[in-house]
This record gives C-alpha cells, structure tokens and sequence, in this order.
C-alpha cells in the first residue's frame, strides 16, 4: 500500500483511513504517516462535540456516535487541508479529560500528504459524503474481535463493569452503521491481507 500511496500526485494528498471502534485504524495511520515524508495526521476524533452540548442534548450516553460529531466542521476543514499553501489548524480530542482542545494539531503549508483517521469518513450521508479523497483505506475486523478489543480498552482505562458494557453497546452500535452504511473503500485491510476493489491495480 505503500507503493500506491508514493505513486499519487500533486501538492497536497489527502488520505482517508476508516473503520469501526476497535479496529486499528489510529495504528495504521499513525503508521503510514511515520513512513512517508511530509506527513500529517489528522484524527476526526477532534471534532467530538463537548459533552455540555450532549448534556443539553440527551446524547451523553451516546458520544462517540454519528450525531455526536461536528461533521459540517469536519467538512470544511478537509476541505481547507485539501489546498497546500498555508498551515491549517484542527482540534484535537484529549481522552484524559473528554475534551477537545481547538487549534491543538496544525497541518503544515509543506506538508504533502495527510492522513485522515475516523469512523465515519465514508458513511454515505451528507456532509460526510462531500468531502473528497485522493486515496480511502477501510479495515474490516470481525464484531467477536471488535468486543474483544474495546473491552480492553475501557477496562484499561478504569471504567467500571457497567461502564464497560455501557460503552461497548455504543461502540457496536457504531460499527455496524460504519459496515452498512459506508461506501466503498479503493482498498480494504482484512486483518493483514489487503482487498483490492474490482478495477484497482
């Protein structure tokens, strides 16, 4: 995958790296972004809404959700970074304390490739839907997997049993809306085998 990513053109690329809760994709980006040069990566996880705004709302129980995102934001800030030529700044999400810090993370004018990590980058509704990439990279892991890792990561952050299994039916709630209603990736990672679409090189 490498090898695709050298071989786009022009300026600025941007890259688009999704998959449910749990399935790795922080990783993976993280990775690519390490092996390339003049790299960014841009988490989506930035432009969580603050939880004041799902209080007022009645969707604290389901942050982390679709809903619970700016996604007109999102769009228009990828398609700000989509143009080079000036440093662009995003938010970036503070698990610790469940906030995100506005202007924290900057997409640099010489940065040539960026990297896009986030659950629901190809859902196909609008505005996600808008917003146009050079390359889409989708992982595919099993549900039984996907409990298995999520478990881990909220008992490893302290989070009670009832937490726990509270945070794990949000988070399948959100995979399967990522696997039914997201479009088409140009490459899907199963596992460590990577799936072509039909007319990809």
């Amino acid at each position: 995958m490498i090898q695709r990513l050298l071989s786009l053109s022009g300026p600025r690329v941007i890259i688009a790296v999704v998959g449910p809760p749990g399935s790795g994709k922080s990783t993976l980006a993280a990775s690519l972004v390490a092996r390339l040069d003049r790299a960014a990566l841009v988490p989506m996880d930035g432009f969580h809404l603050d939880d004041r705004i799902l209080d007022a709302r009645g969707l604290r129980d389901r942050k982390g959700a679709v809903e619970t995102f700016d996604a007109s934001g999102f769009a228009a800030l990828a398609s700000r970074m989509a143009v080079p030529g000036s440093d662009v700044f995003y938010p970036v999400f503070d698990r610790s304390r469940e906030i995100a810090i506005a202007g924290a993370g900057v997409v640099r004018d010489t940065d040539r490739v960026i990297v896009i990590e986030g659950n629901y980058l190809l859902l196909d509704q609008s505005p996600w839907n808008r917003v146009e990439y050079d390359l889409t990279v989708s992982l595919n892991v099993p549900e039984d997997e996907l409990r298995r890792r999520l478990t881990q990561r909220w008992q490893g952050l302290g989070k009670s049993p009832d937490a726990v299994a509270a945070h794990l039916e949000n988070d399948l709630r959100n995979a399967r809306l990522v696997a039914a209603q997201s479009r088409a990736a140009d490459v899907t990672l199963v596992g460590q085998k990577a799936h072509h679409e039909p007319g990809e090189a």
